[in-house]
């Protein structure tokens, strides 16, 4: 990871994805988390707990105060857009100029020091963050950027997951805290 300034991991696999998934390993979060204090800042987009690998995986977000947990958010019906609506609020230090995203079961975190909620929905932790050393991380239970969701072609306008796009990729290569 030398010379990288962000790293992402997305949806981890699990055994019905991959007859062989690698694992996060102890080495691995060491590595990582040495790699974090050291400055670098890490985005972690799990899924839901029937969709990707979370024990393993928390071995990971666990070394930043992060868990993804078996509890399923924004289980949307059809096209029931409503149901998958996460609203970032008003000063998000990420989400700086959009004002409602669209994700769609979503792994909801639990925390504990470092880490700090950054969007909640009725009482559930969506995003995270967490800063450690010289270095921050971001976790969401769910790798909401691909294609239909960000291109304009499936959802309603008033969704705004491009534009949540941008602001993210803007908080990841920012410098410092």
């Amino acid at each position: 990871m030398r010379g990288a300034s962000v790293y992402i991991i997305v949806d981890p696999d699990h055994v019905r994805d991959n007859p062989q998934p690698h694992y996060v390993n102890p080495a691995d979060v060491k590595a990582i988390t040495d790699w974090v204090k050291a400055g670098g800042t890490l985005l972690l987009m799990a899924n839901d707990s029937n969709n990707c690998e979370l024990k393993q995986f928390n071995t990971l977000a666990g070394a930043f105060g992060i868990q993804f947990t078996d509890k399923s958010l924004n289980m949307v019906k059809n096209d029931n857009y409503v149901q998958g609506e996460v609203l970032p609020g008003v000063n998000n230090p990420v989400f700086k100029t959009t004002q409602k995203m669209y994700l769609k079961e979503i792994s909801a975190l639990t925390l504990k020091g470092p880490a700090k909620s950054l969007i909640n929905k009725e009482g559930d932790i969506i995003f995270a963050t967490a800063l450690m050393g010289k270095g921050r991380v971001i976790a969401v239970g769910d790798p909401w950027l691909y294609n239909e969701y960000v291109d304009g072609r499936k959802l309603p306008s008033a969704y705004e997951n491009y534009k949540a796009a941008e602001d993210l990729v803007k908080w990841l290569l920012k410098n410092g805290k």
